[in-house]
């Protein structure tokens, strides 16, 4: 996370990779498979995943004949609802208060027919698209600093920036009361004009961390650490560990 002076946020709302991400999002926020190529995507901790939806933009724009959806999860196991995954009977995908332990690889199955008009001979097909999710986290506080605002890192910033101006403010204020109303001369230690400044902090909460080959499109974003990897400190990057088997791991077992 970047950020500026003792609080850090940065926030990435979704991203596709093996396509132009034009392709993959509409703009509703609907995310679409690409066959051969999973799709990469990053959610806000606690937010509500973008639309995953089974099938790709090319099949969406003909007549799809008895569709049949079927959603694997990160765990291998056949995903049903419940109070954080929610799947329509069209076959799209949604992710509610999204957390470490959601984060994975998501995989639906697309089984439909195709008819001959001329014919009326009917095939049946099969399509596969995969989906990788990720978790890319608010920084350590942002419920206070910004009241449950659903854009965190506008809100954290721009509180930093403006609580230096008023601590330069400060200081520039009571140098020229001390002269000008007091005829105190201004002691050693006092503020020179334009010499306040904050400093970018580079760090990652425990469980997350930069990973720039992994994460070409999101480089500068803090992911929960992937199975193999963990991150026990404030640190930037994760780091190995055979035996940590969980997404956001903040110890080596």
């Amino acid at each position: 996370m970047l950020a500026w002076a003792l609080l850090s946020a940065v926030l990435w709302s979704l991203a596709g990779v093996g396509s132009a991400r034009s392709s993959l999002f509409s703009n509703e926020g609907f995310v679409y498979g690409t066959v051969g190529h999973p799709v990469k995507i990053y959610v806000k901790l606690h937010q509500t995943s973008p639309v995953l939806v089974c099938m790709d933009i090319d099949r969406a724009s003909k007549e799809t004949v008895d569709p049949i959806y079927l959603w694997i999860g990160p765990n291998e196991n056949t995903l049903t609802g419940s109070s954080q995954i929610n799947i329509t009977n069209i076959g799209e995908l949604v992710l509610k208060d999204f957390m470490e332990s959601l984060s994975g690889h998501y995989s639906c199955t697309l089984s439909y027919k195709i008819v001959k008009a001329e014919t009326q001979e009917e095939t049946s097909l099969k399509k596969k698209y995969d989906f990788l999710v990720f978790v890319n986290p608010f920084a350590p506080g942002w419920k206070s600093m910004c009241n449950s605002s659903m854009d965190c890192e506008d809100v954290t910033n721009h509180n930093i920036l403006k609580a230096r101006d008023r601590i330069e403010e400060f200081f520039r204020s009571q140098a020229y009361i001390l002269h000008h109303h007091f005829n105190i001369t201004v002691p050693a230690m006092h503020f020179v004009d334009h010499s306040f400044q904050v400093t970018r902090i580079d760090n990652c909460r425990p469980g997350f961390g930069k990973n720039e080959g992994l994460h070409s499109n999101c480089a500068s974003c803090c992911v929960v650490c992937s199975p193999g990897t963990f991150s026990p400190d404030m640190d930037v990057t994760c780091q190995t560990c055979v035996s940590a088997h969980v997404y956001g791991a903040k110890a080596c077992p």
